[in-house]
């Protein structure tokens, strides 16, 4: 045999074997099913009050009094308040948000279902089995722990397999399987208005009184006349004054010279 000869027909085995594996596998039937149990829910509400808001970032204050500081919120976020939906640039101080967390866990069991049936072409118990299935192939197959056949209706595990029996089996493999999902609805209503007083107490209202302008400074009043000298009747008595000065004057003058002579 040439070696080109010899390389075709590794070629030709080669896809043979892939073909056997391929006809195998279809001879495997496999079905799935999946059972849901009961689901519990879990409810989280956290309460919390606008604090601020700067662009996408908010600061909330929550029932315990820390602030917690939520960066980013993405404008596609939505909160209903007062009945109407609102997002992150709506929000304004001292509003109220009410974030409630339903949190559903849901158990599943997924069962997979495999079958084969075929002549037992070799057997070694308790490892695998190579059955001839029915398109006349044979398939070797791993036999799990504890595996039963179906013998002409006895089930009988692997030492009890001989060669030429008809046998039909079947794995079943079951796999817990928990889903959780989660879901956040946020709402919210604005601060209420404060109290009005009550109807006894009196309630100091202001009122804008225009001022007038001031008014201009009144002038200075006149200094008053001095008081007139009052007339006499003639100018006697002026007259007499000075005779009474000029004698008086002239009396002085003697009695000054009689001191000295």
């Amino acid at each position: 045999m040439s070696a080109r000869t010899g390389m075709r027909t590794a070629m030709i085995l080669a896809v043979g074997a892939i073909g056997l594996a391929f006809t195998a596998v279809a001879q495997v039937q496999t079905s799935s099913s999946t059972t849901s149990g009961a689901a519990t829910h879990q409810v989280q509400v956290i309460n919390a009050t606008v604090v601020a808001v700067s662009g996408n970032d908010l600061v909330v204050k929550l029932d315990d009094g820390t602030l917690k500081h939520i960066a980013n919120v993405p404008d596609s976020a939505r909160a209903t308040v007062d009945g109407k939906e609102v997002g992150i640039h709506d929000l304004k101080p001292g509003m109220h948000l009410q974030k409630t967390i339903t949190t559903t866990t849901t158990p599943k069991i997924i069962t997979t279902t495999q079958t084969v049936t075929g002549k037992v072409w070799y057997v070694n118990p308790p490892l695998s089995v190579i059955l001839t299935l029915e398109d006349g192939k044979n398939q070797e197959f791993k036999i799990p722990k504890g595996q039963k056949f179906n013998v002409n209706g006895q089930m009988v595990d692997a030492f009890g397999l001989k060669k030429g029996m008809s046998v039909t089996a079947t794995k079943v493999v079951e796999q817990p399987e928990t889903v959780v999902a989660q879901q956040a609805k946020v709402t919210g209503s604005m601060p209420p208005p404060p109290p009005a007083p009550p109807a006894d107490q009196p309630i100091l209202v202001a009122v804008m009184v225009p001022v007038p302008a001031p008014a201009a400074a009144a002038p200075a009043p006149a200094p008053a006349p001095a008081p007139a000298m009052p007339k006499t009747g003639s100018e006697l008595p002026l007259t007499a004054l000075f005779g009474l000065l000029s004698l008086a004057g002239s009396a002085s003058t003697r009695l000054y010279r009689k001191v000295r002579g």
